[in-house]
Parts: C-alpha cells; sequence; structure tokens
C-alpha cells in the first residue's frame, strides 16, 4: 500500500465534497460542510436489534413520549439472542414486542429473517446518499451500498427516534484507491484485514473512509459489504462506497490522507490474537492447531461466502478433531444455500449449519470457546473472551481460508489447497 499525504490547506468554496460530507450536507439541509464542523442532520433510517430495542422504546415510554417523529424510518430486527438462548433474553424479547406495537413499528423482522444489516440490504431499508443510524457498531455496512452509515448508543438512538435529528461532527476523511483485481482465493475479507494491518485502529479514529479506484468495479456487493463491514474495526465513523453508475472518485475532495492498494499482489491475512489490527500473512500462522472454524456473521455470512467454502469442502471431510459452525446471514441466504446444494455440501462435509443470526460472533450462544482452545472465523472481532473463556484465542479470516482450516484441522493456506488439487489431478 502506497501513501500520499492529504491536502491541508482550507479550501475554496467551489472544492467539491467527499461522499461523507455530501451525505451530512444534505441530511442537515445546508450546501456544504466542512471536517470538524457540528451539524444537526435528519436521519433517514434507523435500525434497532433485539438487545437495545427494548431498552430504546422502554426509554421513551418513561419520558412520556407518545409517538415516534416517523415510524416508517425506523427497522427493528431480532438476530443477536436468537433462537432466546435463556429466560432473560426470551423475556427481553417480550417487551420489546410489547413496545414495537405500542409505537407502531411495522418494519419488525422476527427470528430467523437474518442478521440486521444483511436484512437492511435485502429489504430495501437503506439508500444510496442516505444518513443511517443504528444501535450497532457494524452500522457501517451500509457504506457498500453509498449511504452514510454509523453506529450510536442507546440514548442517542432514543433522542432520534423521537426528534428524527442528532448532531454529528462532519469527519475528515481518508481515501483509498483500490487497483487491479483480486487473485484467486484472496477475498474482500483479505483486503479489508490488510488495511488494518497497515493503518490500524488509530489512523481512521473518527474519519471517514471512502474507498475509490477502478478496482473497485471488481467489487460485488457482497465484497463491499464485507469491506464496510470492518470499517468501524479502523475506528471509522463511516466507510463508503461510490453508489452504482457514480464516479469512484470524487475530483477535487479533500482527503487528509491518501492510500493505493494493488489488489493483485494481496495474500491470504490472518489477524491473530487479541486485537483485529494483529494481522499476519497467513503463512505465518499456518499449522497452528484449531478446535473450532466458524462461517458467518455480518462480515462473511453472505451466499458468495457459502459458496466459496462449500466449492473447498464438497466431497471432503473436515477434520475430526474441529468443530465447523455455519450461520447464514439471512433467510434469503439460508434457502438459496439449500438451493443449490451448498447447505448439503457443508454438512455432509461434518459443518453444524444453524438459523440465521449473530451468536457465535458475540460470543451470546451456538458456540463458545473452552479455556485454551482455539477458533479461526470469518467474523469482525477477535477481542480477549469474546467468543467465551477469555483463555480461549480468536483468529479471524476469509470464508476460503476458513474452509480450508477446516480440512486441515490447522489454520492453512486455501492456495495451497488448490495447488495441492491441481496436482492431484494432473498425476500419472
Amino acid at each position: 500500500m502506497t501513501e500520499e499525504p492529504g491536502a491541508s490547506a482550507a479550501p475554496p468554496q467551489s472544492e467539491a465534497m467527499t461522499a461523507a460530507e455530501a451525505a451530512l450536507a444534505r441530511a442537515a439541509g445546508v450546501a456544504r460542510v466542512e471536517p470538524g464542523e457540528y451539524v444537526v442532520a435528519e436521519i433517514d433510517a434507523m435500525m434497532m436489534h433485539d438487545i437495545f430495542a427494548a431498552d430504546v422504546l422502554e426509554m421513551l415510554e418513561r419520558t412520556g413520549i407518545e409517538r415516534l417523529h416517523d415510524a416508517s424510518r425506523v427497522t427493528v430486527v431480532f438476530d443477536h439472542m436468537v433462537p432466546a438462548p435463556s429466560v432473560a433474553a426470551a423475556e427481553h424479547q417480550a417487551k420489546a414486542r410489547r413496545l414495537l406495537r405500542r409505537y407502531e413499528i411495522d418494519a419488525f423482522f422476527e427470528i430467523g429473517r437474518g442478521i440486521c444489516h444483511q436484512v437492511m440490504v435485502e429489504e430495501g431499508r437503506v439508500r444510496s446518499g442516505e444518513l443511517v443510524v443504528g444501535t450497532d457498531s457494524h452500522t457501517t455496512t451500509y457504506g457498500a451500498v453509498g449511504a452514510a452509515g454509523c453506529g450510536i448508543g442507546s440514548s442517542e438512538m432514543a433522542y432520534a427516534l423521537a426528534t428524527g435529528k442528532l448532531w454529528f461532527k462532519v469527519p475528515e476523511t481518508v481515501l483509498v484507491v483500490l487497483e487491479g483485481r483480486l487473485a484467486s482465493m484472496v477475498t474482500a475479507k483479505d483486503l479489508v484485514l490488510y488495511l488494518m494491518r497497515e493503518g490500524g485502529s488509530a489512523e481512521a479514529q473518527y474519519r471517514s473512509v471512502e474507498h475509490g479506484g477502478a478496482g473497485t468495479d471488481s467489487l460485488s456487493l457482497s465484497e463491499r459489504m464485507t469491506i464496510a463491514n470492518m470499517g468501524v474495526e479502523m475506528g471509522a465513523k463511516f466507510s463508503l462506497f461510490p453508489a452504482d453508475g457514480a464516479p469512484t472518485m470524487r475530483s477535487g475532495a479533500r482527503y487528509v490522507a491518501t492510500h493505493t492498494v494493488d489488489l493483485g499482489a494481496l495474500s491470504p491475512q490472518v489477524a491473530v490474537p487479541h486485537h483485529v489490527e494483529n494481522v499476519v500473512d497467513v503463512g505465518e500462522v499456518a499449522g497452528l492447531r484449531l478446535d473450532q472454524v466458524f462461517l458467518g456473521s455480518c462480515t462473511n455470512g453472505r451466499l458468495e461466502d457459502l459458496r466459496a467454502a462449500a466449492a473447498i469442502l464438497r466431497g471432503q471431510k473436515i477434520a475430526p478433531w474441529v468443530r465447523m459452525i455455519v450461520t447464514p446471514a439471512s433467510s434469503r441466504v439460508y434457502q438459496q444455500a439449500a438451493a443449490e446444494g451448498i447447505l448439503a455440501d457443508l454438512s455432509a462435509a461434518g459443518a453444524i449449519v444453524e438459523g440465521p443470526g449473530c451468536g457465535p460472533c458475540f460470543g451470546g450462544h451456538l458456540g463458545l470457546l473452552a479455556a485454551g482452545e482455539r477458533c479461526l472465523g470469518t467474523h469482525n472481532r477477535n477481542f480477549r473472551g469474546r467468543m467465551g473463556s477469555p483463555e480461549g484465542e480468536i483468529y479471524l479470516g476469509s470464508p476460503a481460508t476458513a474452509a480450508a482450516s477446516a480440512l486441515a484441522g490447522e489454520i492453512a493456506d486455501p492456495r495451497e489447497l488448490v495447488v495441492r488439487t491441481e496436482a492431484e489431478e494432473v498425476a500419472p
């Protein structure tokens, strides 16, 4: 990755705005905004999931708020503690359902529909150019469709629900210029892990990360969602891609820093415990024995991800000492994967296919680690204790790396698996 310094001089009024600045200016009803400026902006879409919905709505009820500013802009998805793994979770969800009816929130997606960010995109609840907030840090995912999305707290969401507005500090913007195409068995997950490796979680703190360059054209919506999703791990307020048909870079916009990445030069990456920015080439940890492999989450539970894993596992068996857990990102992904035979291939290889949800990713249920156990997952965070015991270890990689590692029973380079397979096919 090459780096160029960003312009620091105050711009003339004729200069273009970055994607984040344009979204905030439109939502604030002003001609333009500048980094560091505070604005009060109208929110286009608001999202809550089952962990926070009851608490937020109960906060409004206690303060005497009789109705929401605009319930049509609100979406609630039950995806984290689903199906309810405890009486406490069940009661919390029951309270949320009562309050959803109380405040006439019709865009409610029950358990089994899918993970909130996947559902928001599938259902068209978020659109390009919009300003979107959610009670989940990975709301940055909506940057994949050109929307400025960010996570907020419960009290902020209560205020937004009541007034339809929220204040924002206009962020500076970091530009990532993508060139070329990803090589075989190298994925968008490897790209975003590489960005974490190079920039860490400091450079993009409360900044917008804008992705541009001809290389963006080679990335599917699924791949863009993976990258935008993990923008928050870089500290970003927003993580944005150009909307379909829009220029890949905004000519004349000001960026505090510019990074250029040759996609074709990337290799499979792995984040090692206990932070997402601790990233190495897969070869540096290859051979490390695993107890569990997790394929899923709002980062890598989409159909393309399941297809990639199934292509590697088809007709094979995972290592006998490895548990492989699969959670499709939504019911639509689940149904399509079933129709294509993907779920059957994964199950035949020895994987456990669960319903759509977030359980294993955040350590809620369906795949906790014991002390001393090691997991490689396709999710977004590997903090100590996130998947169970604080003495467990979490490694992060792509669906291809996860599938290859499940077969080997240890962290493996998926490119090596392909090389061996090709060699076997041409052997006399």
